[in-house]
């Protein structure tokens, strides 16, 4: 029996398995499916800016067990395309080589590091379910005595996609844990260090951000840089020092490390080229998707690291493996349809289309949408046997409806 591995079980890795037990399955073909992760749910990293609950994270067994995926509780360390092997540790450091005659890379991104001290000792993160639940904790603790200097001052450093949910939605955090006064009385800072709110947003967008920033009594630093977090205080390279208790860290994404021990040629985000068909370059028998992918969506763009890339990029990625190994046809990537859908807290949401960001509509009616696409769109299919394989169809269309 043929081997397919995939490393992550995010957006990218989670429905390239799913493809990939589709094409098998159609084909009556014996392939054996493993995905590697450390984890066996799916968090909805889109939704960790919210106010935290249990929801964000998907179980995977339900949706692995009827299609016959394996889910390797482990993470990779290693991948030799000579040998086609993968080294994997798994949770209690027993250190395993598995072998592979395709394999799928979608270990997907990381934060990008803030290089200054006090980063590591003191400062908050929501790239993952683990750093957003530690957030919350710390909230707790700080709210429990507003009176202290500081407590009630929220600084969040990047500017971008992130930033801005998060600094917009910062007061519902904090009216989750019932300080209802506090989060009136308290100071939201978002500092970027570009000239513009948003840099990667657009013009469009911007007046509709800035009002939505203004509305929300969010104060906004730019050409800003942080030179040092302390425990009650963060410094910025002008020489200003900012009381607070929290500094939250929104800097931007950058791959997997281990798209860079392919070897191959990377981008400024460390991710791997891929071709048409998502076939890394100088490496055989590997695909990738996802936020490790450089990958066309047409003549003009690459996909960004959003699901809204990932989620088709590993559909495509786990149907060309599978039908490499199956002597099949494959077919190229393309996603040239590109919206966003922007969170603005209590002033609503954004909607805008195309790659220059036309602004389509902003407000409550938006906001219906984004709750649509974070809590039901990009979640896991479920069903019995028959609903995942329709699920999991290429041509099913996503997203249902924009």
């Amino acid at each position: 029996m043929q081997k397919l591995v995939i490393i992550g079980a995010g957006f990218a890795g989670m429905w390239a398995a799913l493809v990939a037990a589709r094409e098998a399955a159609l084909a009556q073909a014996g392939v054996a499916i493993t995905l590697i992760a450390p984890d066996d749910h799916l968090t909805v990293r889109p939704r960790l800016y919210e106010p935290l609950t249990a929801a964000m994270r998907a179980p995977l067994a339900p949706v692995f067990a009827p299609l016959g995926i394996e889910l390797r509780l482990a993470s990779a360390s290693a991948i030799n395309s000579a040998t086609r092997t993968v080294d994997i540790t798994d949770g209690q450091g027993a250190k395993t080589t598995l072998t592979y005659d395709r394999l799928v890379l979608a270990a997907g991104s990381v934060q990008r590091p803030l290089s200054v001290p006090g980063v590591d000792q003191y400062a908050q993160d929501i790239d993952t379910y683990r750093g957003a639940a530690r957030l919350d904790a710390h909230l707790a603790r700080i709210l429990a005595a507003p009176g202290v200097d500081g407590n009630l001052t929220f600084v969040i450093v990047g500017g971008g996609f992130t930033g801005i949910e998060l600094a917009t939605e910062m007061r519902n955090r904090l009216r989750q844990h019932g300080h209802a006064a506090a989060a009136s009385a308290a100071r939201v800072l978002l500092i970027e260090r570009q000239a513009v709110i948003g840099p990667d947003l657009g013009a469009a967008p911007r007046p509709h951000i800035d009002a939505a920033l203004a509305a929300g009594g969010v104060e906004v630093r730019l050409g800003a840089s942080v030179s040092a977090i302390e425990a009650h205080a963060v410094l910025l390279t002008d020489g200003e020092k900012i009381p607070c208790a929290t500094v939250i860290i929104t800097t931007g994404l950058a791959a997997h490390p281990l798209a860079a021990k392919l070897g191959g040629e990377l981008d400024s985000q460390g991710r791997v080229m891929v071709d048409a068909e998502l076939r890394v370059r100088g490496a055989m028998g590997i695909y990738a998707a996802g936020d490790v992918a450089h990958a066309a969506v047409d003549a003009e763009h690459v996909a960004l690291m959003s699901c809204q890339h990932a989620i088709p990029m590993g559909k495509y990625a786990g149907y060309n493996a599978a039908r490499d190994l199956l002597g099949l046809p494959l077919r190229a990537y393309s996603q040239p349809h590109y919206v966003t859908c922007l969170d603005l807290g209590d002033f609503g949401a954004l909607y805008t289309s195309g790659w220059e960001r036309k602004t389509e509509q902003v407000g409550s009616e938006v906001k219906a949408l984004k709750k649509m696409i974070n809590t039901e769109w990009i979640y896991p299919p479920r069903g019995d046997r028959a609903a995942l394989l329709a699920a999991a169809d290429l041509d099913a269309p996503w997203p249902p409806a924009l």
